[in-house]
């Protein structure tokens, strides 16, 4: 066995004039703070797969664990055969793309992002599947290309759970696909590495530094290159293999509490709702006044919501302690029929739509959320112009919401199950303020166009909510998260969030 050279610490690396240059790093434990991939093996099974094949891997664990310690590789060729095998490719890619992200970003090592993000050209070298790795090295550390473990694909486009060769990229490997990749001399100005391991490719760079494998905190999200505005899975918490074991634990006891907080409440008054909230551990926060409901004769007002849940019109009238009625872009037959309030799905059509909803303000109260679909992370979708047209009784309202264990919405899931999984948190937390009537001059009856309306009404609400506003749209969410548009055909109707 040839001599390897020993690395400095990362932390004598100088950042200076090296834009022109190349650096080569591995990921987990170097880029990343921890050196376990079960997490993100554990979010492919899942939502790429199944709850059976999460558990599977889950139980497997504690052996793949004792295999990692003598052989890395193997542990690896045993974690890609049980989270992929049989799963097609585009699903794989589309979890990869949506899903793995947002705990990749959670995790990233801000010693080595430092280092890492002062280079012109920047590789990964790692033995994670590259499928798996490359959307979010790429998209959010700025990496030019990931060298990884190579997936073997069937013809009908479904992985087999085994690795194309020369196999796992792992010690020498990860030097010879370093030298495949530069050829010739033009090899990498720094490598970076955590472990012996790394030194096999480390060695042919012009500079080299370790990092040491000690807990740090992660670096903040918002010092990556982009933010995080979409992102899918129902997950909140990072799945370690603690964290999965717990969430298991508790699904039976969250199934049972979603469906007694749904069924208990849809016969009861909303203001008797707002109290049995209290006992049932849902936490509802209301700030602002209310305007009270139309007198006689009166049109009703149109509450402009910002979309956070499924629920949110739902949890607006009991807020409001009577009933209204809600437009959204469709609802499937199931949440309509348990819907406790009047639910009505738009039809896409302009002067349709506009009718719908002039004849359902005629009736009382109406909720809209001109987002068109939700959005978990602090920022504001584009708001739809078409409900500034047709009333000048218009109140914004701000809602925000905390979930703790599963998020209750989805865009490649099932949607009928997502008010299930909003009730399936130990305590869902739910914060409405109602904002102050658009006075006359800045609604269109005094000459304000539609556009000036609700760009005015997404900034107010951005405002209250420390949200930052942006010109996305759902068919942007849909497209980045689920690959379509956003329209699932169902009865004629868009099953959309």
């Amino acid at each position: 066995m040839s001599h390897q050279p020993n690395f400095q610490p990362i932390s004598i690396c100088s950042t200076n004039s090296r834009s022109d240059q190349t650096v080569a790093s591995d990921l987990n434990g170097t880029l990343l703070v921890s050196h376990n991939p079960f997490p993100y093996y554990f979010l492919i099974a899942l939502e790429a797969g199944s709850i059976f094949r999460a558990i599977f891997l889950l139980l497997a664990f504690p052996f793949l664990y004792i295999i990692s310690l003598f052989s890395e590789p193997t542990a690896t060729r045993l974690y890609i055969f049980i989270s992929f095998v049989g799963l097609r490719i585009r699903d794989i890619e589309l979890v990869s793309n949506s899903v793995l992200p947002r705990f990749y970003a959670g995790d990233v090592r801000p010693e080595s992002w430092r280092v890492f993000n002062s280079f012109g050209k920047r590789y990964v070298v790692t033995s994670s599947p590259r499928v798996m790795v490359e959307p979010f090295v790429k998209n959010y550390l700025g990496a030019d290309k990931v060298l990884g473990t190579e997936l073997e694909v069937s013809k009908s486009g479904r992985a087999t759970g085994l690795v194309k060769g020369p196999g796992v990229l792992f010690g020498p490997l990860k030097k010879t696909a370093i030298l495949q990749e530069f050829s010739g001399s033009n090899l990498p100005d720094l490598g970076l590495g955590d472990s012996e391991t790394d030194k096999d490719f480390m060695s042919i760079c012009k500079e080299g530094y370790m990092v040491p494998r000690t807990r740090c905190e992660p670096l903040p999200r918002n010092k990556l290159l982009r933010p995080i505005i979409f992102h899918e899975g129902r997950l909140v918490q990072r799945p370690t293999p603690l964290a999965a074991l717990l969430t298991f634990l508790w699904m039976p006891i969250g199934i049972f509490l979603s469906i007694l907080r749904i069924y208990l409440n849809i016969p009861l008054p909303e203001k008797i709702v707002y109290y049995n909230y209290k006992i049932l551990g849902i936490k509802l926060v209301i700030k602002g006044t209310p305007p009270p409901p139309p007198k006689q004769g009166q049109s009703g007002v149109l509450f402009v919501c910002n979309h956070r849940t499924v629920i949110d019109p739902v949890v607006t009238a009991v807020a409001l302690g009577r009933k209204i009625s809600c437009v959204t872009y469709s609802i499937s037959k199931f949440s309509e029929l348990i819907s406790p309030i009047k639910a009505v799905a738009l039809a896409r059509e302009r002067d349709k739509d506009a009718t719908h909803i002039k004849k359902l303000l005629e009736e009382g109260d109406l909720v809209i959320c001109p987002e068109g679909t939700t959005s978990r992370e602090p920022f504001l979708l584009r708001f739809s112009a078409l409900f500034a047209e047709l009333t000048d009784r218009i109140v914004p309202v701000a809602i925000n919401t905390k979930q703790t264990v599963f998020y209750g919405t989805t865009a490649r899931g099932h949607k009928s199950l997502d008010p299930y999984f909003v009730y399936m948190n130990p305590r869902p937390t739910y914060e409405i303020t109602f904002l102050n009537q658009l006075p006359l001059e800045l609604t269109c009856k005094d000459g304000k166009s539609a556009f000036e309306v609700a760009n005015y009404i997404q900034r107010v609400i951005g405002d209250t909510l420390g949200f930052e506003c942006t010109n996305l749209t759902r068919k942007d969410k849909y497209v980045m998260m689920a690959g379509t548009d956003g329209r699932v055909e169902t009865k004629k109707l868009d099953k959309s969030q």
